[in-house]
């Protein structure tokens, strides 16, 4: 914090759950930090989220309830809340106020940023085309992620989306490429318990050695559930931007981040929009994802991975539908899938990945990537529908050619998308997939071009994810 201080009043007008509405005629700066000093001398920190003429609302970092209207001062710091920077923050677990989790002392800083941030500028965008490997075929092959890009995972209740994380984040990698690689991951509102799996997480794959790692508590201040995707921000923005590295910033839960702008918006007694969400939540999500991308001129990326629950698995619920407004496509789990004992339970189907044509290809993954996805997705799609169809007249009657369309999905839900908790490089999950096609005739392989077939359709189909020589 600011050790400069300008003004102190004791204006109080009310406290309202976190919030301390003040009155004061002096002008007052939007996002500055305060110090609230109560009439025993404890000291509590917190932040204006409204400023006019005649006062202001300032969130509290910390419970409120014997903070006394009448004999508290607050003092008014010259600037907004900072994040300290250092290549030294890498391998170390932070609180969503920035303070060091590990035991350690707080490492030296090499500078100091704002954590509030903002997009990036469109005019110094570059496209994002390269691809970062997950080790999960259902996204690697199919709606492969690109550095850069900004890619949500949309989960339900019971959905094994930590788990999901875990995975990416044991396996994210630059395929192969030299490169620094980093990854920034924030977790907000999440349980005691999911906090201790995910420092073992990072501590048994040796992915802390590359990781900062942010985590709010279910039980942890709000405002600082509000802060916690910015520290992460500000702290991948370094990275990547400051000591050019290609840097993943995973964030979970982003359905807690809402809830908790709902709850201020609330107490601030603000008009209410869609399911009591405050109406500035578009812009809100907007300035958090917008900060991930790629910078002309710059060796380094920003790749955004949020995960957020839809409650009652609404994908038409505001945080869901918002976050497909700015993001670039979305990963669907799916609760079918999930009661058939697939892990990752992806369902492809409405799964999207709309930069994917930009990262993959000759020289970025391989020729065949394209036309192979394009494949196995109708492929799939006929077994969905002979699924549906077999459900009402029976799998008897079916054809020929549509039970061995229907046997195709079985095996892909059972090889490709359950793949289990072994993570696939780029090859790996390339050569699944040409296995696979064995299991129609060639002449159904109406999505790749013949001399793709030729060079690339492996042997006999089998159940090991070994590689095998090519024809």
């Amino acid at each position: 914090m600011n050790d400069l201080l300008t003004r102190e009043l004791r204006s109080i007008e009310s406290v309202k759950g976190p919030l301390l509405f003040v009155k004061s005629s002096s002008a007052i700066a939007y996002g500055g930090m305060v110090s609230i000093i109560m009439d025993d001398g404890q000291v509590r920190e917190g932040q204006i989220v409204e400023a006019s003429e005649n006062g202001a609302v300032i969130q509290v970092f910390g419970p409120t309830e014997r903070i006394n209207p009448e004999k508290t001062t607050i003092r008014f710091h010259e600037e907004a809340i900072k994040l300290d920077l250092s290549p030294l923050c890498l391998g170390r677990v932070f609180s969503g106020s920035g303070e060091p989790l590990d035991g350690l002392s707080a490492p030296a800083p090499l500078l100091r940023r704002g954590v509030i941030g903002s997009a990036i500028n469109p005019l110094r965008r570059a496209l994002p085309r390269d691809f970062l490997q997950t080790g999960i075929s259902s996204i690697d092959g199919l709606n492969t992620l690109v550095r850069g890009q900004k890619l949500p995972i949309f989960s339900g209740a019971g959905l094994p989306a930590n788990e999901i994380a875990n995975f990416i984040i044991s396996n994210a990698g630059l395929g192969g490429e030299d490169g620094g690689f980093a990854l920034v991951f924030a977790g907000m509102g999440i349980t005691f318990r999911e906090a201790d799996f995910f420092r073992k997480a990072f501590e048994s794959t040796g992915a802390i050695e590359h990781s900062v790692v942010y985590m709010n508590l279910a039980d942890d201040p709000v405002i600082e559930r509000l802060l916690t995707p910015r520290f992460a921000l500000t702290m991948a923005e370094y990275l990547a931007f400051e000591l050019e590295m290609h840097t993943l910033v995973v964030m979970t839960d982003m359905t807690h981040y809402c809830n908790a702008l709902r709850e201020i918006s609330s107490a601030m007694e603000e008009i209410p929009g869609r399911r009591g969400y405050p109406g500035y939540m578009y812009t809100d999500l907007a300035e958090l994802y917008e900060r991930a991308g790629k910078i002309k001129g710059r060796e380094g990326s920003i790749t955004l991975v949020p995960i957020l629950t839809m409650p009652d698995d609404d994908i038409t619920h505001p945080i869901p539908d918002l976050t497909g407004y700015i993001t670039e496509g979305q990963i669907v789990l799916d609760r079918d899938l999930f009661h058939k004992g697939c892990f990752p339970p992806i369902n492809p189907m409405p799964s999207l990945s709309r930069l994917m044509n930009h990262g993959i290809g000759e020289g970025r993954t391989r020729e065949d990537h394209r036309q192979l996805a394009d494949q196995l997705y109708m492929l799939y799609a006929r077994g969905i529908e002979q699924r549906r169809v077999a459900s009402i007249i029976g799998e008897e009657g079916l054809s020929a050619m549509d039970r061995k369309y229907l046997s195709f999905a079985e095996e892909f839900e059972r090889v490709y998308i359950g793949q289990g908790t072994l993570g696939r490089s780029i090859e790996e999950t390339l050569t699944t997939g040409w296995r696979l096609l064995n299991l129609v005739p060639q002449s159904e392989l109406v999505r790749i071009k013949k001399e793709m077939i030729e060079k690339y359709r492996v042997g006999e189909h089998s159940d090991g994810g070994a590689e095998k020589e090519q024809d």
